[in-house]
């Protein structure tokens, strides 16, 4: 139920918010989701670790803006923005993402 949940509202925001802003846009660089298991989904966190709330759960094949990396403890956490709605900003782990 939990998967259904956020691949519904990943497709809803995925299909709305224009970009707001500009700033990223020209100096970010594009990474895709890549080695989520099943039909599982990489978790968009509000901050940099799992202890912070998931914002959505985004299916292999997301394009994401990378904005910055942080080393916490043995993981690595990356500031992403959806490519097609910039405004959906947060955290997901550096070991799902591919450059583009």
């Amino acid at each position: 139920m939990r998967k259904a949940i956020f691949a519904a509202l990943a497709a809803v925001v995925l299909g709305g918010f224009p970009g707001t802003d500009r700033a990223y846009a020209d100096t970010a660089e594009f990474y895709e989701v890549t080695g989520v298991e099943g039909d599982d989904m990489l978790k968009l966190r509000a901050g940099p670790g799992t202890d912070f709330r998931v914002i959505v759960g985004l299916p292999n094949g997301t394009v994401l803006r990378l904005h910055s990396c942080e080393q916490i403890g043995s993981n690595e956490w990356c500031k992403v923005s959806l490519k097609e709605a910039r405004a959906l900003k947060g955290y997901v782990s550096w070991h799902y993402l591919t450059p583009r």
